[in-house]
Order: C-alpha cells, then structure tokens, then sequence
C-alpha cells in the first residue's frame, strides 16, 4: 500500500484540535470521577460531536482577535470622556443680568465662577441668544474716576472664585433683542480657554 501525501496543520488549526482534545478529556474525566451510574459514566463524544467542538473553539477564537482590540479601544475612549468631564474644574452659578424694558441696551452679565482645579483657566468668550454681541471689561482705578478697559479674557485662578461685577472682571451684552422683565430666564453659554463651554441659566433681577 502507497504512502499518501499528508498536508501539515497549521498553527490555528493545531491550537483548535488541543483545546477540542482538552475539552474532550475533561468530559469523560468528569464522567468518569462523578457519582451517578456506569451507564450514565459510559457516555462519550461522537466524532460529530469532536467536529463541532474543534470547530466552535475556531470561531472563539477568531472572535475574540477581532473584537479584542475594539473592546480596549472602547474602554479607552471611555476612560478618556470620563477623565475629561472631571478634569474641567469649573462651576458656574448664580448668573444674573439686570432688568431692561428697551431693545438695544447694553447690560452687565454678572456671575460667580468657581474653579476647584488645580491650575488657571480663562474666560475666552460668551454666547447668549438675547445680544447681539458681547464684550469682556476691567475697572481701570487710576488717576480720576474708574473707567471699563475691554481685556481679551478674563483670568479664573486656581482653587479660586471670581465674582463677575459691575465695578470688577464682567462681561457686557451689547444691543439686546428684547425687552427683559424681572423674574425671567433665559440661557448663555460660557466659553473657557481649558473648560470648553458650559452652559448656564441666567435669571433677570
């Protein structure tokens, strides 16, 4: 009788055949060591069985090289909005503006802003539906009577509160859109140089 050509198993298809064998073993050593009787002791798999075991082991392991690398990826896109949304530090409250019966006045935007981080952020800009533009001041106390300076930002140290005031760091809504009655609402968002936006409801006094 001729000797015919046997092809080599590959590295995957070896590492299915030891688990498929592993489990098999491991079955009739349960059977095997367990109480019931011999005849429940003698049921062993059939090569169909062995088949379809070696091949779900194939596909366990297909799926896992998949989707392994989408699962780390998940938990560190998750990991990195958690560390975010923590890392922003700041709390806004308290926003108020004063009451105005006219369109086109300019109104101060008054605010407290506490910052728990442990480094400086910065109030870069300000986005409120009632203007139409807006702009950040400082009170000047020099020679003669105090007078507002427009700053690029407003500074917001570390483990601190800054108070937005008349006399003080404030930002100014210029030509507002609608009249404002005392007891209203309506909502701005606050724009920080590290923070991002946050969104604030600003009652009118």
């Amino acid at each position: 009788m001729s000797d015919l050509p046997v092809k080599p198993m590959s590295r995957g298809a070896r590492t299915a055949v030891s688990i498929g064998l592993w489990r098999l073993s491991s079955r009739i050593i349960v059977n095997v060591s367990s109480r019931e009787s011999p005849k429940a002791k003698a049921k062993c798999l059939t090569i169909r069985e062995v088949l379809a075991t070696i091949q779900l082991c194939k596909i366990e392991s297909i799926a896992l090289f998949c989707l392994a690398p989408l699962g780390f990826a998940c938990l560190f896109f998750t990991t990195v909005q958690v560390f975010g949304a923590q890392g922003e530090g700041l709390v806004v409250s308290d926003a108020w503006v004063p009451a105005a019966d006219e369109v086109g006045r300019d109104l101060p935007l008054l605010v407290a802003i506490r910052n728990e981080a442990d480094f400086p952020d910065a109030l870069m800009r300000v986005r409120c539906p009632v203007a139409n533009f807006f702009e950040k001041h400082t009170v000047d106390r020099g020679e003669g009577s105090p007078a507002m300076r427009p700053i690029s930002s407003i500074p917001v140290p570390a483990s601190s509160t800054v108070v937005l005031k008349p006399d003080a760091y404030h930002v100014m809504l210029l030509q507002i859109r609608q009249p404002l009655a005392v007891g209203e609402h309506f909502k701005c968002t606050l724009v920080f140089q590290k923070a991002g936006s946050i969104e604030t409801e600003v009652e009118v006094r």
